[in-house]
């Protein structure tokens, strides 16, 4: 049995996974108790989390400085303190804050694959955006979850999340509302032909 891959992101409406420049922040300033609890299950339970290492990199270092007030969210300490494998052909040790990070080299698309044969846990990547969209276009993905903010970042958008992406037809397969206004999407994809 191979282990379940889920690309998890957080997005405004119109598909950025961040905003640069104005006065934004972390989950674009819509956060609340109800989302901030329900991550904190969601990294409740045994999981590896799988990074690029770009991701891996901006992680550790936003988590080395704090200076972000979403970092100090017990979510995220949880899931800086979980196994992690990151993927990359240009580390050569973890970088410092991440305790159980292991550095594999290789093509992202192989390296998962063995990970989900080999995995008795559940795999679970937050961001790393470029190495998803190869992993979905290969197959690996099992589940896109969205975390969508209330906002349109027209101008201040950065980090297309499916920018050069792939055609993929989505079934939807779970759905919540937190907060009153940040909806959570589950998705499966499969690859459009």
């Amino acid at each position: 049995m191979t282990a379940t891959y889920t690309f998890d992101v957080f997005s405004s409406l119109d598909g950025f996974g961040s905003a640069s420049g104005g006065d934004w922040g972390g989950y674009w300033g819509k956060q609340g108790p109800e989302l901030l609890d329900h991550r904190l299950a969601i990294y409740g339970g045994e999981q590896r989390m799988v990074f690029g290492a770009n991701t891996y990199r901006l992680f550790a270092e936003m988590l080395a400085s704090s200076s972000e007030p979403e970092l100090g969210d017990p979510w995220v300490r949880r899931m800086r303190d979980m196994p992690a494998t990151v993927v990359s052909t240009t580390l050569q040790r973890p970088l410092e804050g991440w305790p159980n990070a292991t550095i594999v080299s290789g093509d992202a698309v192989d390296v998962v694959a063995r990970l989900k044969e080999e995995s008795g846990v559940p795999l679970r990547s937050h961001g790393s955006l470029a190495m998803n969209r190869a992993l979905m276009a290969a197959g690996l993905v099992d589940r896109v979850q969205v975390t969508v903010f209330p906002v349109i970042t027209g101008k201040n958008g950065s980090s297309p999340i499916f920018k050069g992406a792939a055609d993929f037809d989505l079934e939807l397969i779970e759905t919540r509302t937190l907060d009153r206004s940040i909806q959570e999407l589950v998705y499966r994809p499969t690859l459009h032909v």
